[in-house]
């Protein structure tokens, strides 16, 4: 949930032509106007105030979108700057002004002493209003009354450890689905007993059937007689476009003045996968809704109720506030947004087990010891894998799904580091900086889980970000890392694994997102003192 909707700017491919577009025909009215526009509000700005160090080299209408745009990772980009010009430093983004914080004491005073002042998300984003139903979601909700309400409800109802722990039987279904699948591949067998396999295929099917399960007790991938195969490539089709959506802003957003050059590609394509997606979460909350109708679901067992069976009875109780734009809302967040980052994050804690082995023995050493091999690890055992917990979390220390933390925006003028932050501005706060900063991490760019084992309480401060801080944190932290420590757990409980090459390539992706530039995939094979186990699970 927590990679959806980063408000920070990353133009793809379909925006890079709207730019160029933008640049060689805009016509010298537009042009002019823009111009006056910005002349104006340049003019208005008090002369007094201390500002943040601005990175130079800005051109007028687009700003710093030139140097942002110009290669590699925008997380990296932004790293560059901080280490040139300061740690606390301004960029304009077309007409918006971004503040950029990658120290400790700059992201406190940001996230803690004007918490509230910051708890705002950029608004008039133009994928935020149709890819979350006009900014009624928990992640797009912008701070007061509403947002309150839809966090005290995520949090008491979906995400609490209660409804985490009444939903465990579906993950430990899921796994026993993804060992024979695994099992009973078609893939070609070596010489010595190994498949190939694509992990990051595999994780994406594993979470996105564990999700919808959660969520509306069905399963859409995979090849299971319960897979509801033709919803499945349709529900598959919008999530893809869905995220890629979400993960990149149009122009507009940051030159309002396209929208006057009927430049309308972007426009056409959210608000298709808008209308696509509101149907079919539509069909799914009705047919809930009719089995609620009848009389032999109705005492269905508390622990067997999905998520939407919660939302659905809660409507009951009070339709004002949980009306059918709230519910499919939130069933678009929990889809979307929890199921490609649990994936990524799982691809890279694989990734780095296969480059270290010898801290991969000692993950299934853990595992012998505290579940042995006469069963699969369950949601009960995870409390027990401690060392497993420490290698999950120093690899979202080395690669967070989102470097940068989802976009805030300030509802007043406030001070950061001694300087003048107006209101309106966006707030970037540099995560994958922050968990990497030498003067906060000994060996910062080493991967060392043993250091958990002296450091946990880091996990809850402003040095780990993974889920973000404060009053905008991702609710789902509790049922995100159970799901990593049983999914990767089973993995290395079951399987022997070995590279396919001399080195895991650990090369990113150039994306909003921290994902691997090229899909992790691997040999296995069942590991022989868990086949007496495993056997059940043949065809």
């Amino acid at each position: 949930m927590h990679s959806l909707q980063r408000c920070i700017l990353h133009i793809e491919q379909i925006n890079q032509m709207e730019y160029n577009m933008v640049m060689y025909s805009a016509t010298p009215f537009a042009a002019a106007a823009i111009v006056g526009i910005l002349i104006l509000l340049i003019c208005r700005r008090s002369p007094n105030k201390n500002l943040p160090p601005a990175v130079p080299f800005a051109l007028p209408i687009i700003g710093h979108m030139h140097l942002v745009l110009a290669s590699g990772p925008l997380h990296h980009t932004l790293a560059k700057f901080c280490a040139k010009y300061g740690p606390v430093l301004s960029l304009r983004l077309g007409i918006r002004r971004v503040l950029v914080v990658s120290s400790l004491s700059a992201a406190e005073e940001c996230l803690t002493k004007n918490d509230i002042v910051f708890a705002n998300r950029p608004t008039n984003v133009f994928s935020g209003k149709h890819l979350s139903y006009d900014y009624t979601t928990l992640i797009s909700a912008p701070y007061g009354p509403l947002w309150r309400d839809l966090r005290r409800f995520s949090t008491a109802e979906l995400f609490s450890t209660a409804r985490t722990s009444a939903l465990s039987y579906i993950r430990e279904v899921e796994m026993e689905a993804m060992v024979a699948g695994l099992l009973n591949s078609s893939a070609p067998v070596d010489g010595d007993g190994y498949r190939r396999v694509n992990l990051m295929m595999l994780l994406r099917e594993v979470v996105s059937n564990m999700f919808t399960q959660m969520l509306v007790g069905k399963r859409y991938f995979g090849d299971s007689k319960t897979v509801k195969a033709e919803e499945g490539k349709k529900f598959d089709a919008l999530m893809a476009e869905g995220i890629e959506l979400a993960e990149s802003l149009s122009l507009r957003d940051w030159l309002p003045a396209v929208k006057w050059l009927g430049i309308n590609k972007f426009k056409k394509r959210i608000e298709w996968v808008d209308k696509e997606f509101d149907i079919v979460l539509q069909e799914v909350l009705d047919e809930c809704r009719k089995q609620h109708l009848d009389k032999s679901n109705q005492d269905k067992e508390e622990k067997r109720k999905t998520l939407l069976d919660v939302m659905i009875l809660l409507q009951q109780k009070d339709p004002k506030f949980y009306t059918d734009t709230i519910i499919k809302g939130t069933m678009l967040i929990f889809i979307i947004g929890g199921t490609d980052p649990p994936a990524s994050m799982m691809e890279w804690q694989l990734s780095l087990l296969l480059n270290h082995p010898e801290v991969l023995q000692k993950v299934r050493d853990e595992i012998d010891t505290h579940v042995g091999h006469d069963r699969l690890i369950t949601d009960s055992d995870v409390p027990k894998l401690q060392y497993l917990t420490n290698v999950i979390k120093e690899s979202l220390r080395l690669y967070p799904s989102g470097p940068l933390l989802v976009a805030h925006e300030s509802s007043a003028d406030c001070t950061v580091a001694g300087y003048d932050v107006p209101r309106g501005t966006m707030l970037l706060v540099h995560a994958h900086a922050l968990q990497r900063n030498p003067s906060l991490w000994e060996d910062p760019d080493s991967f060392k889980p043993e250091r958990w084992f002296e450091i946990d309480q880091e996990a809850k401060s402003l040095k780990f970000l993974p889920f973000g801080y404060g009053r905008r944190m991702c609710p789902a932290e509790f049922m995100s890392m159970r799901l990593m420590v049983l999914v990767v757990g089973s993995l290395v409980q079951c399987f022997e694994f070995k590279r396919t090459s001399e080195v895991v390539d650990m090369t990113e992706a150039d994306s909003m997102n921290l994902k691997r530039a090229v899909t992790l995939e691997a040999y296995y094979k069942p590991r022989h003192v868990m086949m007496p186990t495993l056997s059940q699970f043949f065809k």
